[in-house]
């Protein structure tokens, strides 16, 4: 679902290939994640739809059919029900999301790609570990 939110959901197939009722996944989704799949589904929707709002400028048209709502009525809705104001408002109140520069620093830096904060015993004995400065370092192979 959460992958594939702009798809409809069908909870029919989804009880169907468990082998369930739907009535008990349904029971059982909303036990474990605190909503029905339906609620859990537009939540997603509204969250990716925030995201669109505040980073690009499509037509809030265009960004309610492209996050998986077939009903610009209903977007609207169920965006002001979830957000607590409209599409337009949010959208005119909540620029994109800028992160501190230091932030925006270590998420540039190699030291994923590198291994580190791998585990030793993890690590490719060709690894190339990142120093605290940036600056790429042999790894010692044992």
């Amino acid at each position: 679902m959460d992958r594939a939110y702009a798809e409809p959901l069908d909870v029919r197939v989804v009880a169907a290939v468990a082998h369930l009722s739907e009535a008990h996944v349904i029971r059982s989704f909303r036990a474990t994640c605190g909503e029905t799949p339906h609620r859990y589904l537009q939540r997603r929707r509204v969250e990716r739809s925030m995201f669109l709002l505040r980073e690009t400028d499509r037509s809030i048209t265009d960004i309610c059919f492209d996050v998986g709502f077939t009903s610009l009525g209903t977007f609207s809705r169920t965006f002001r029900e979830i957000v607590g104001e409209t599409p337009s408002d949010y959208r005119v109140g909540h620029g994109p999301l800028v992160a501190p520069n230091c932030f925006q620093m270590a998420a540039m830096r190699p030291s994923v790609a590198a291994g580190v904060g791998v585990p030793t015993s993890r690590r490719s004995p060709h690894a190339v570990r990142s120093s605290s400065f940036g600056e790429a370092t042999a790894a010692v192979a044992r």
